[in-house]
């Protein structure tokens, strides 16, 4: 992750006197920080906050955290440890197994300003190809938004993340194997079948396109691989064009 041409200078010194470095930030990437959490000390909402980095950076879309209260994703390793997420994903590099997952603060959350106006209003509601237990569960467990989701099944749709029976990068094979779900589009669709009414995978699963409509599920076949620019749009525009 990062930003290209970044340097390194923090990280080093920082490694010169000893401390944790396992969870490395560039120095742009420490700068946005140092402004969010100063930003944050002065009082503002990560809402607001989000909106300026997303402004300086000239993004021509609202960005809205799913909640301005905390909340952190906790994994129970097989061992019966628990440790943060990004202990997990990043220091010991998601190669443990993994028995429980817990999102800490989520009982007492709320959503984050103007999430569920946009969920209801919104023209289309896509879940995006990303890990469906620790990047988008997440965000469904901040209370009332997996139900304003529910309510818009109908013109809801999910990309699968699973493409052959595997991610194209990081752990959710293996994750959804070690949390009792099956790792294909089929375990996709009964973890979203609640919520979406469509799911588009990859071309390479065609043959369980009748397993996922099974599940109650729409099953739109395409190139979900974002290999470049083009197949990434034609992509963008099938999904959306399943709720139309």
């Amino acid at each position: 992750w990062g930003l290209a041409g970044e340097t390194w200078q923090a990280m080093a010194s920082l490694d010169h006197y000893g401390g944790p470095t396992w969870f490395r930030l560039g120095d742009r990437d420490l700068g946005t920080h140092l402004f969010r959490t100063g930003r944050l000390a002065d009082g503002a909402g990560l809402a607001g906050v989000t909106a300026e980095v997303a402004e300086a950076w000239g993004l021509g879309f609202r960005l809205l955290p799913a909640t301005e209260d905390r909340l952190r994703t906790m994994v129970t390793l097989a061992d019966g440890d628990e440790v943060g997420f990004q202990e997990y994903f990043v220091g010991l590099r998601h190669d443990v197994p993994v028995s429980g997952i817990r999102f800490d603060g989520a009982d007492d959350a709320l959503p984050g300003p103007g999430v569920l106006e946009a969920i209801t209003t919104a023209e289309a509601v896509v879940i995006a190809p990303s890990n469906p237990l620790v990047s988008i569960a997440p965000i469904l467990a901040v209370p009332g938004v997996r139900d304003a989701v529910a309510a818009r099944r109908e013109s809801a749709v999910a990309v699968s993340p699973i493409v052959g029976g595997s991610a194209l990068k990081g752990p959710a094979d293996r994750m959804l194997a070690e949390m009792g779900h099956e790792s294909s589009v089929v375990g996709v669709a009964r973890l979203y079948r609640d919520l979406v009414a469509t799911l588009v995978i990859d071309r390479v699963d065609a043959d369980l396109a009748d397993e996922v409509e099974a599940e109650g599920v729409r099953c739109v076949v395409t190139d979900t691989v974002m290999r470049t620019t083009e197949v990434a749009a034609a992509l963008a525009e099938t999904t959306l064009g399943a709720v139309a």
